[in-house]
């Protein structure tokens, strides 16, 4: 739910309208109080789980926005962490919120600004504004600023029962995206059913990763058992 002091419907259509970039920059301001930020109570389990992987020596939040993955960092890895991401408004209210506590740099998530020089990199959330087509760019970029042996982690629920409400929710929100998208420039991507774990699983092999899953089991589970929410942990190849 939004807050009470959270965007308005007018500034959520005026947003809608432009570019991510833009879009970004507008919500940026009140971007911690809608529903967009992950919570903590993602966050809380992904950072047990990287806790029992690690320590970790430097880590990078990827398309961090306001850094809430760069809290999940400070908690596993033992360096000052590292944020990137496209929106100058994000990034200024992130460094607002951790002063001197990490780096936020501005760059394009397919172009990475960095060497090899990171052992984890965490994202939350972004994935949505990548187009199937962009992935295996994405995917390559990570792979190019980890070490051997370093990870990519992101925590990844499972997808909607068809038939659910949330099924149907996700529907509309994409296919009203496509209608705004056919019908409206700039662009603004952000589709949630097109990231699969099949797919996923598959190019980031190709990038030259090795995928595990490890069950979030404070997110509970599903009717058969299964868990809501995985932790998926891509680990480059030496």
């Amino acid at each position: 739910m939004f807050e009470p002091e959270g965007p308005t419907v007018r500034e959520l259509a005026v947003q809608a309208l432009s570019s991510v970039e833009r879009g970004y920059d507008l919500l940026a301001p009140k971007f911690d109080l809608t529903p967009f930020r992950t919570p903590q109570v993602i966050l809380a389990p992904v950072a047990r789980a990287l806790h029992r992987l690690g320590p970790f020596g430097r880590g990078l939040d990827l398309c961090c926005g306001t850094g809430a993955g760069l809290g999940v960092l400070r908690q596993v890895c033992r360096e000052r962490p590292v944020g990137v991401d496209f929106s100058a408004g994000m990034l200024t209210e992130g460094r607002a919120a951790y002063g001197d506590g990490a780096d936020l740099v501005r760059g394009d998530a397919l172009a990475l600004p960095f060497g090899p020089v990171f052992d984890l990199v965490v994202s939350f959330g972004a994935f949505g504004h990548f187009l199937p087509r962009q992935r295996p760019e994405l995917f390559a970029q990570v792979h190019s600023v980890l070490k051997p042996g370093g990870r990519f982690a992101f925590p990844l629920p499972a997808p909607a029962r068809p038939g659910s409400r949330g099924y149907f929710a996700m529907l509309a929100f994409d296919g009203a995206m496509r209608v705004r998208n056919a019908l409206w420039r700039p662009p603004f991507v952000m589709y949630y059913r097109g990231f699969r774990l099949g797919d996923v699983r598959r190019e980031l092999n190709a990038a030259g990763f090795d995928v595990a899953l490890q069950a979030l089991p404070e997110l509970g589970e599903r009717s058969d058992g299964s868990p809501r929410c995985r932790l998926l942990v891509a680990t480059r190849k030496r």
